[in-house]
């Protein structure tokens, strides 16, 4: 059935007892893609049912899908047009792994980042609500873990306050990427509301309505009313329904026909609701239902068996994230007030070895990037030196709280952030590229980048004194470049960076494990490379004055490479400073252009922004060129 379902529509024409078949097929396809061409697994597998039933009930693409983070979205993307093109998820030129409104007007809204789903729908009622236009029906549906999110909140609250015809599909399968935490997990676990209850209110409801003894504007008094009478006699609370949103479940989120069934008993009732579904991750794939949290995003595995193919990490250079994990706690065995601090991410981030050595001194605060910089600052007012792990592109919803909440007191929260740089196939929500701009412009913030991992663990001891106040670290996703990466620690001056080789015609200023490629440049120059001097600058800020006073006294052309935004990076800070101080100097700057990058392997981005080992050396080339005449 699946090869006829080409839109919404074809899926719309087939009786609804064919349904549980096409979700059977859609699993069959995307066990068969994914083992070749991995992505988001377990995620995507555990909404199948659900997909089909929102696209089958509702008329899509007028009526909005809004979906949170968009893991789970492979079976939209299937149901919706771009089935023959599935084998070209996550990579160059192709599908994006994410919900994206520039690749299909079924996309109603940019996915890729938690939490933001419920906003964005309550939005978009209100606009078809002022818009005059014929109802149009708006679903966000958001999982058990970015519900925990402080967004999410917010737009509940607005939500039980606005005259919205708001549907919000809980999907909930106890877990983000890692297992869930928090009071409000443990919650979803209790919670129930009787189907016959909600059908009978709805009927009264109507029913009074028709005899006008209660009108739309007076229908939060009695609904706060009925949810009073309700806790009273269950003794359960809900928490949805005090905040006058209509709250269904939970049900069976495997039992595709029951759930078109409460779609359609709902979809047309006035206000907010809220449709809870149990599910559960990996569902119809028995080694990713085993093993959520691996399945997660698994890489390519045997269909059949369930084994994945796992290359051999022996004699190869661990993960700078492993570094990470391994270091902390090395530092932490010698300094008691050392803790860790993650948001939801302690696999990704490896603060899970910390987790299950110390697990008093290392905290999974959920997705909630806000708090978890918020209450590392707190913790780092009263003596403690947090050490707070965040990838560089969820660091962002956290702007305000850096400022606000640690650099303006100057405490010593150590924020090392991971997956920073041009990260891959997850494309252009995930690249962690903006942080050294967003940064570097916060009065007082040191801003590092190790070039390998003994820098990385350097850089780690170093902030772990506390006396520098707000420090951050920022280093890539995926192995470094030392497979002897153990070393004694020692701290670093901070601001000052190192010349790694002298030249006497173009000088290179590189931040970060990019100053490797640099160095694999310059030697692949042969006698060439003897004219090129290089600099690994270490910290962004402060940056290193003598090196530019050097370099700007001795060179007429310079070259700054990072991986990360060249507008506001490295490379502007060095343009301004020579400019400060009267120096006319030429400078080219090798990083991510000024616009958002799609996904595709590091590689192809790298010579896509024109800073992959080719175009450095083309441009050291040019320059050396220039000189000689």
């Amino acid at each position: 059935m699946l090869s006829g379902i080409n839109t919404p529509d074809d899926l719309r024409r087939l009786p609804v007892e064919d349904l549980p078949q096409v979700c059977g097929e859609i699993r069959k396809f995307l066990i068969d893609t994914l083992s070749r061409n991995p992505g988001h697994f377990a995620s995507s597998m555990g909404t199948v049912e659900l997909t089909v039933a929102l696209h089958y009930v509702f008329d899509t693409p007028r009526d909005r899908i809004v979906w949170d983070v968009g893991h789970q979205a492979y079976s939209h993307k299937l149901l919706t047009g771009r089935r023959d093109r599935f084998d070209t998820l996550r990579k160059l030129g192709g599908l994006s792994g994410f919900p994206n409104p520039a690749e299909s007007e079924y996309d109603s809204f940019i996915a890729g980042h938690a939490s933001n789903s419920i906003s964005a729908a309550l939005g978009m009622t209100v606009a078809s609500k002022l818009s005059g236009e014929p109802r149009r029906n708006v679903v966000a549906v958001i999982g058990d873990a970015s519900i925990s999110g402080g967004l999410a909140f917010e737009g509940l609250n607005n939500a039980s306050l606005s005259s919205s015809n708001l549907l919000i599909i809980l999907n909930d399968n106890d877990m983000a990427i890692d297992q869930n935490v928090g009071a409000l997990n443990e919650y979803m676990t209790r919670i129930n509301t009787s189907k016959s209850y909600n059908h009978f209110r709805y009927k009264v409801y109507h029913f009074l309505k028709k005899l006008h003894l209660i009108d739309e504007q007076h229908r939060g008094l009695i609904l706060r009313f009925n949810n009073s009478i309700k806790a009273l006699l269950t003794r359960q609370q809900n928490i949805f329904e005090g905040l006058d949103i209509r709250y269904f479940g939970p049900y069976d989120g495997h039992d595709v026909v029951r759930i078109v069934r409460a779609l359609n008993d709902i979809k047309d009732m006035e206000g907010p609701r809220l449709l809870h579904l149990r599910t559960r991750k990996g569902k119809g794939y028995k080694p990713a239902e085993d093993d959520p949290v691996t399945w997660h995003a698994p890489g390519r595995f045997d269909p059949a068996t369930g084994v994945r193919v796992v290359e051999s990490a022996a004699g190869r250079p661990p993960k700078y994230q492993d570094v990470f994990g391994h270091t902390i706690i090395e530092l932490a065995r010698q300094n008691p007030k050392i803790v860790g601090v993650t948001a939801a991410m302690p696999t990704g981030c490896s603060l899970s070895y910390m987790l299950e050595e110390m697990p008093r001194r290392a905290f999974d605060v959920g997705i909630a990037e806000e708090h978890a910089v918020t209450f590392s600052g707190g913790m780092a007012k009263d003596g403690l030196i947090p050490f707070c792990c965040i990838y560089s592109t969820f660091l962002q919803r956290a702007y305000d709280e850096i400022i606000h909440d640690v650099a303006l007191q100057r405490l010593p929260v150590v924020f090392c952030i991971d997956r920073a740089g041009l990260v891959g196939d997850d494309g252009v929500t995930h690249h962690g590229v903006f942080d050294m701009a967003y940064l570097g412009s916060i009065p007082g913030i040191v801003v590092s980048s190790p070039m390998n991992e003994h820098y990385l663990r350097h850089l780690m001891y170093t902030a772990q004194s506390g006396k520098y106040g707000p420090f951050a670290i920022r280093y890539p996703r995926g192995n470094g470049v030392l497979v002897d990466w153990q070393c004694p620690m020692h701290e670093l001056p901070v601001g000052k960076g190192r010349k790694l080789c002298d030249g006497d015609s173009v000088a290179v200023l590189s931040i970060g494990p990019i100053g490797n490629d640099v160095q694999a440049v310059i030697s692949e120059l042969g006698d060439d490379g003897r004219h090129v001097a290089h600099y690994d600058m270490i910290f962004l800020n402060p940056i290193d004055e003598e090196i530019l006073q050097e370099v700007g006294s001795r060179f007429a052309h310079v070259i700054t490479v990072e991986d990360g935004l060249v507008r506001g990076g490295l490379g502007s800070a060095v343009i301004e400073w020579f400019n400060d101080h009267g120096m006319s100097v030429g400078v080219k700057r090798i990083g991510v252009p000024d616009r958002f990058i799609a996904q595709g392997t590091i590689a192809q981005l790298r010579k896509e922004c024109g800073m992959d080992n080719a175009s450095i050396k083309k441009y050291i080339l040019e320059i050396l060129k220039k000189s000689d005449k």
